[in-house]
């Protein structure tokens, strides 16, 4: 019997940071072109629109672009950074409420002969999704799903009834986010699945 999606009263709750943590050992999917990939998320950050300096210079440099991070809270928000690698964040809260997770890193569970083909790769390694631009490619989702509902059969999160025991959580500040201020750059919105080596390498 499948794992049921996780419902919009999940994505939709007030804090983002508490959100990012309860997605750890949630599992992602996408169904492309009738492909079915996905796996296990292992690395999150929350991004907050109050108290955190990195959400509004984001929300300035996207614009108009940024509209699907204003959606309610359970719908994929998609963009590219360096012209190339695709970022898989989640509106969460209520609509026109900017806060967001980003799904840094998954433990590739469904469909690797498709994700390895995706990547160029030919063995299933860390470089296969341990990393949010890797991810992405590895689950062929580009910034054209901006905007897809979390409740849909393109892309979704199923529960698995895994809890996370905090010792197993590291928790610690967010990457690249020095442009931001030390502030912004310091706040402890990064959780990690301890021990994983499908988590990604930045410190």
């Amino acid at each position: 019997m499948p794992s049921p999606k996780l419902p919009p009263d999940f994505y939709r709750r007030p804090n983002p940071v508490q959100i990012a943590r309860d997605l750890l050992g949630k599992h992602l999917f996408s169904c492309l072109d009738g492909e079915l990939t996905g796996g296990r998320i292992v690395e999150t950050e929350a991004y907050s629109h109050h108290g955190d300096q990195s959400m509004q210079l984001h929300l300035k440099r996207r614009g108009t672009h940024g509209h699907a991070l204003r959606e309610p809270g359970g719908h994929a928000y998609l963009y590219q950074v360096y012209q190339r690698h695709t970022l898989f964040n989640i509106s969460t809260n209520e609509a026109d409420k900017t806060d967001t997770v980003l799904i840094r890193a998954i433990e590739p569970l469904v469909g690797l002969e498709v994700m390895l083909r995706r990547r160029g790769l030919e063995e299933v390694s860390a470089k296969l999704t341990a990393g949010p631009g890797l991810l992405t490619q590895a689950l062929g989702v580009t910034p054209a799903l901006s905007g897809t509902d979390l409740q849909s059969n393109t892309l979704w999160i199923e529960d698995h009834a895994e809890t996370v025991p905090e010792a197993e959580v590291l928790r610690g500040p967010r990457v690249g986010l020095a442009y931001a201020g030390a502030e912004a750059a310091e706040l402890p919105w990064r959780f990690r699945i301890i021990g994983s080596k499908w988590t990604s390498k930045a410190k």
